[in-house]
């Protein structure tokens, strides 16, 4: 089984979409095997969107990211990255095909809903950020 990280963002848990994308994401086969509610500071957000540092829209992006609470689930699957991809849709909402996260509950491109692991490798650095103790959950 694959595991993948994905991120409720502050503007579906300010509406209170977050129990609808869990729904829809357990419906389609995940398990969520790890769980947390947290308010990212700026730096943290700074820390893990590190990638994107330099482009144009970081600084958008980390305030937004912590601007409010976030849901932070670790997800386990066959294919986890790539079935929570299409099932995220695409990143901007008006380019996401119909039944996806994004299409049914985005607003826009920065507050899109949801943040997935783009890759397996991905993941692997991205879990650790928000749960260190993950070793403890692994079912050897």
């Amino acid at each position: 089984m694959e595991r993948t990280l994905a991120i409720i963002k502050p503007d579906a848990t300010k509406r209170g979409l977050a129990g609808k994308i869990m729904a829809k994401i357990e419906e389609a086969g995940f398990k969520i095997v790890a769980l947390r509610m947290l308010r990212m500071t700026k730096e943290e957000a700074q820390g893990f969107y590190k990638v994107h540092e330099g482009r144009s829209f970081f600084d958008s992006l980390t305030t937004f990211m912590s601007s409010g609470e976030v849901i932070v689930m670790v997800l386990e699957k066959a294919g986890a990255v790539e079935n929570l991809r299409k099932l995220m849709g695409a990143t901007n909402p008006a380019q996401a095909e119909s039944g996806t996260i994004r299409k049914e509950f985005a607003l826009d491109i920065e507050k899109n809903s949801i943040h997935g692991s783009d890759a397996p490798e991905s993941a692997a650095a991205e879990i650790p950020f928000f749960f260190p103790e993950i070793e403890l959950l692994r079912k050897d």
